[in-house]
């Protein structure tokens, strides 16, 4: 007898620990409430309110505050965030980050970190069929001006910089109430 994946007490475990864990796959229902970096992330929150509270996001959070942008990104919006990790900012040169949180390189830092933000709310699924529909890759537009390239494999989704650089979205589909985070891997640079 034929017994479907979703029906057998492991997938059922399995489920159950996805979303305790507060993952959102690509194509998956957006979990409530996820974790990330050790705290819940509330839709009902904007994008500082919650970034401020994960313990994987305190190097984004100071760059933000030195670049002048929490207010910006507190606004209405929508955003969308590509949310690199303490691990992202340490994979930099050594004294990269401590050199653009000077105020004389507020410029250059403020133009990095909208480099990670597009207009609107583009979940997983968003990015997966814009790729799709331009023959495996697109190009996104950031708020710093340069164009951002989504690509897909499988389920996974990949960011390539102005650079070359990839990134890998770790952590998809965060609900903000003005917009999505998803965590990424790797520092875009424009």
């Amino acid at each position: 007898m034929f017994r479907s994946f979703a029906a057998t007490p492991r997938a059922a475990r399995l489920a159950a620990l996805i979303l305790a864990a507060g993952l959102a796959l690509p194509g998956a229902a957006l979990a409530k409430n996820p974790m990330v970096g050790g705290a819940p992330m509330y839709a009902s929150k904007t994008i500082v309110e919650n970034a401020v509270n994960s313990k994987d996001h305190t190097t984004l959070v100071a760059a933000v505050k030195a670049a002048g942008l929490v207010e910006t990104l507190s606004g209405p919006g929508p955003f969308t965030v590509f949310a690199p990790t303490n691990a992202a900012f340490a994979k930099l040169p050594p004294g990269t980050v401590d050199t653009l949180v000077q105020p004389q390189n507020k410029g250059t830092l403020t133009a990095i970190l909208t480099y990670h933000v597009v207009p609107g709310t583009l979940t997983a699924k968003d990015l997966m069929a814009l790729a799709k529909e331009s023959g495996g890759s697109a190009q996104l537009k950031t708020v710093q001006g340069s164009p951002l390239t989504v690509s897909t494999k499988g389920k996974k989704v990949f960011l390539t910089d102005a650079k070359g650089n990839r990134s890998t979205v770790t952590i998809a589909n965060v609900m903000q109430s003005n917009g999505v985070i998803h965590v990424i891997d790797g520092v875009l640079q424009p």
